[in-house]
C-alpha cells in the first residue's frame, strides 16, 4: 500500500512546485486510481479495504488541490507552515482593496447595462488576466523563497477567485 504521511506531491509522484504539468497529474492520478481502487481490495481484510478507501480519498483530495492554482498555492504555503485560511494572516495593500471595490461595483452595475453579457465577458477577461499575473507572481515569489510576498499574492488570488465565482453566478442569474 501507499504512504499517506507524504504530501500530495510526493504521494502522486510530482515535484513540489507551483508549476506542475496538468496532463502528468491526470496520468499519475489515473494510474494510482487503478492501483488503489477499493474493488481491488474487496477480497482482503476489512482493515486493508478501509485503508484502500482512505488512500482513494487522500488521492482525490490531492488531485483536487493540485489541479487548482489557488489551492495548490495555499497547499505549498501550508507545507512551509503558513496557513492562508486565517483571514488576518497577511495585510492586503490598500490599492488592491480599492481596485477590488471598483471591480465589485462594476459587477453590481452589470444587470443595468445595455449589453450585460458583453460587460460580464469584459469583466471576466480582466479578472482572469489579473489572476494569471498573480499566479506567475506567486510562482516566482515561492521559487525565490519570498514567502511573505507569496502569502500576500495568495490572499489577492483568493479575492479574485471569489469575484470569478460571483461573475459566474450573475451570468447564471441573467440566463435564468
Amino acid at each position: 500500500m501507499m504512504d499517506i504521511s507524504k504530501n500530495f506531491f510526493e504521494f502522486i509522484g510530482l515535484p513540489v512546485s507551483f508549476d506542475i504539468d496538468q496532463s502528468e497529474l491526470a496520468d499519475r492520478s489515473r494510474e494510482l486510481q487503478k492501483k488503489l481502487h477499493p474493488d481491488r481490495y474487496a477480497h482482503l481484510s476489512d482493515r486493508e479495504q478501509r485503508m484502500s478507501v482512505q488512500y482513494m480519498s487522500f488521492l482525490n483530495e490531492g488531485v483536487a488541490t493540485l489541479r487548482s492554482p489557488l489551492l495548490r498555492a495555499q497547499y505549498l504555503l501550508l507545507l512551509q507552515g503558513i496557513d492562508t485560511e486565517s483571514e488576518s494572516s497577511t495585510p492586503i495593500a490598500p490599492m488592491f482593496l480599492m481596485q477590488q471595490m471598483e471591480l465589485r461595483e462594476r459587477l453590481e452595475e452589470i444587470p443595468d447595462q445595455d449589453d450585460p453579457y458583453a460587460e460580464l465577458e469584459d469583466l471576466l477577461a480582466e479578472v482572469e488576466g489579473m489572476l494569471k499575473a498573480l499566479r506567475e507572481q506567486f510562482a516566482q515569489d515561492y521559487q525565490e523563497g519570498a514567502l511573505t510576498a507569496a502569502t500576500e499574492t495568495v490572499r489577492k488570488m483568493q479575492f479574485l477567485e471569489k469575484l470569478v465565482v460571483e461573475i459566474e453566478r450573475l451570468e447564471d442569474r441573467l440566463d435564468g
